[in-house]
């Protein structure tokens, strides 16, 4: 037997093991019994709560919540939960209805309203494979088509067992059929998305949660209560005109909390028009006709629960996904920096080499002047100084590649779009140079200085000349050129900059596209860097686009609005 928990025996173990686990499934199988006759007693109690009318000696009723009980039971367990049905069918049979049939045609009855069930929730399992949580559109829709179909294949083989003990005539199976198909079908829609509902949250249902919602809750029972109260309180065709005040409080509950909201509202709804039409005394006509237009209104309601519900997941399931692109395009860029750093080695060791070397020749030649008797120590005063220039220089060059690497949020400084072009270009010169790229630099003179995160901005221009190298190198060129421009622009105010190169060409993706986190034509790339670009240059109130993407001419550019960032 299924475990009802979800769960089937997996142990294999030696026999003192088997032992040791015995105490552990004895209170399993406890737990599981007692979840069984909690069902089947509420498959009892609510059959028992409501109007039950005669027709030739036989139990007829358009109420069968206890159905769609068992049935939400049946789907989650499969054939455990169609012998609680089968059980309860026939305890309800003996002490709720009082049938008059033989015990025969109890038994036959119970076993084919039980099996066919069965078969059915095991079709919208195993074939439409549904999913229990009831998470889609689709879901809640094979759930009452599947029960549509149960309700009727079930009235289709007990019909003729019926005629044929006598029971009913040829003529009586539309009087019997219809009440019962009303009720099975109405009672699967009320009741089985909430049982199925329940079963998928009920770990979610935490006391302080429940006790926001109780304000809420009860407004909604109190509209409810009095809409029923009009619809049953005016008699004949004016109350039923009145019945569509339920569609409010339904459709408002459908919105604010899904499909969970829509199920409890529709309980709420179903139990309440059941109380309070049993003593007000409404015939088997009146109480079908109620009973129809509460299945209008149940599939009204839990059809725009499950849309809402759907598009809220859909709507939570983007903004995980945008805050992990967030998360990977934070450590790309952290992991950018040192990638960059690590290919650019021999240009720092260049530029580090280069004053080192000078302020040790200097630093020997100053030794000499003053281990020379008379020796020329203003020349000495001199190489010192520059010595210490030299040094201060390779310290800037050192201290440089240490902010560019550590910085993991915005400076915001001056900066002198010449001067933060020429650092980008000492960082990646070297590496064009043993490509054989030649870089060129164009900047206006008219550049202003603006404001904002100097080593961010010099990512967009690393990346986006890296970008043109390798794009020239894959081509197999020996005559790459990459032109960097500067210039200050007109209506409305900005700095534009773009980085051209002589290379293939973009291939035929949309512009858009190209920006798109994870779209990368690398054998090797993540598809991050242009979206880092981006998602800088924004941060700074500009924008970055492909300016022309023709083979030989191809240029990104990007702008900087000099309103924002000269304040």
């Amino acid at each position: 037997m299924r475990s009802i928990f979800g769960g089937g025996d997996t142990f294999r173990s030696s026999p003192h093991i088997s032992g040791l686990l015995a105490p552990a499934r004895w209170l399993r199988l406890i737990l599981e019994g007692a979840v069984a006759a909690a069902f089947l007693a509420a498959y009892v109690a609510l059959e028992w709560g409501g109007p039950v009318y005669q027709y030739n000696g036989l139990p007829v009723t358009p109420w069968s919540p206890g159905l769609g009980v068992l049935f939400a039971l049946i789907v989650l367990i499969g054939w455990p939960g169609g012998l609680v049905l089968f059980v309860g069918i026939i305890l309800a049979e003996i002490f709720v209805m009082q049938s008059e049939r033989e015990w025969v045609l109890i038994i036959a009855t119970a076993a084919i309203t039980s099996s066919g069930y069965t078969l059915i929730a095991f079709a919208a399992r195993r074939l439409l494979r549904l999913d229990v949580a009831l998470s889609h559109l689709r879901d809640v829709l094979v759930l009452l088509g599947t029960g549509l179909v149960g309700a009727v294949t079930v009235a289709v083989v007990v019909n003729p067992l019926l005629i044929a003990a006598g029971r009913i005539g040829t003529t009586d199976i539309l009087a019997t059929s219809v009440p019962l198909l009303v009720g099975d079908i109405l009672g699967i829609a009320a009741l089985s998305p909430l049982v199925l509902r329940f079963a998928f949250r009920w770990r979610d249902l935490a006391v302080g949660r429940l006790m926001s919602f109780a304000p809420e809750g009860l407004l909604y029972v109190i509209v409810i209560g009095a809409a029923l109260w009009a619809v049953i309180g005016s008699e004949g065709a004016y109350g039923f005109r009145l019945f569509y005040l339920l569609f409010a409080p339904v459709v408002v509950a459908a919105v604010r909390h899904g499909l969970d909201g829509a199920c409890l509202s529709l309980a709420v709804t179903q139990l309440g028009l059941v109380g309070l039409l049993h003593p007000h005394g409404y015939d088997a006509q009146a109480l079908m006709e109620l009973q129809a237009l509460m299945l209008v209104l149940t599939a009204t309601g839990l059809i725009v629960g499950a849309v809402v519900s759907e598009r809220e997941s859909s709507d939570r399931l983007v903004r995980e996904a945008e805050a992990r692109v967030k998360e990977k395009e934070a450590e790309a860029m952290q992991a950018a920096r040192f990638n960059l750093v690590s290919g650019m080695a021999s240009a720092l060791a260049h530029e580090i080499n280069q004053p080192m070397t000078a302020a040790r020749a200097l630093a020997r030649s100053a030794q000499h002047i003053l281990r020379t008797p008379n020796g020329d120590l203003e020349r000495a005063d001199r190489n010192l100084t520059t010595m210490i220039a030299e040094v201060d220089h390779a310290s800037g060059v050192v201290r440089h590649v240490r902010e560019f690497l550590g910085r993991g949020r915005p400076d915001v400084s001056a900066i002198e779009i010449a001067s933060m072009l020429d650092d980008a270009l000492t960082l990646v010169r070297a590496e064009a140079f043993e490509k054989q790229i030649r870089i060129d630099m164009d900047v206006s003179d008219d550049l202003p200085a603006i404001r904002g995160d100097r080593i961010q901005l010099q990512q967009v221009v690393l990346n986006l000349i890296r970008n043109a190298i390798e794009s020239i190198v894959d081509a197999g060129q020996s005559d790459g050129c990459i032109r960097i421009k500067a210039c200050r622009c007109d209506a409305p105010q900005r700095i534009e900059i773009g980085v051209s190169d002589n290379g293939p060409g973009v291939g035929n993706e949309s512009t858009e596209r190209l920006f798109q986190p994870l779209t990368t034509s690398k054998h090797e790339g993540l598809g991050l860097g242009l979206p880092i670009c981006m998602s800088i240059v924004e941060s700074h109130g500009g924008r970055v686009w492909l300016q022309t993407r023709e083979v030989g001419t191809t240029e990104f550019r990007f702008s900087l609005p000099l309103e924002q960032l000269q304040r």
